[in-house]
């Protein structure tokens, strides 16, 4: 059979595999892709940062995906120069 007519349990859509139970190994997974330069996890490891309040890394995380070519990540650090969030506020990016 098709593996979409097989699909039983939600698996990643990167990595093929199943999805982990854990947020620990969700973070490892995540890493791994943010080290191989996987703009997708650059942007949401930027999201992690901006939740915890690290405006300054998750700036970093976004420009580092932006440059990657994700259009997501341009609109999340024009959302921080307009709030003045880890950049200074520049109303006219």
């Amino acid at each position: 059979k098709r593996e979409f007519e097989e699909r039983r349990e939600p698996k990643c859509p990167f990595c093929r595999k199943l999805i982990p139970d854990t947020d620990e190994e969700c973070d490892k997974r995540r890493m791994k892709r943010v080290e191989a330069n996987d703009p997708v996890a650059l942007r949401r490891e930027g999201v992690v940062q901006l939740n915890k309040g690290d405006y300054s890394s998750a700036f970093e995380y976004y420009t580092k995906a932006a440059q990657l070519g994700d259009v997501d990540s341009h609109n999340r650090l024009a959302s921080l120069y307009d709030l003045g969030k880890g950049v200074e506020k520049d109303e006219g990016k």
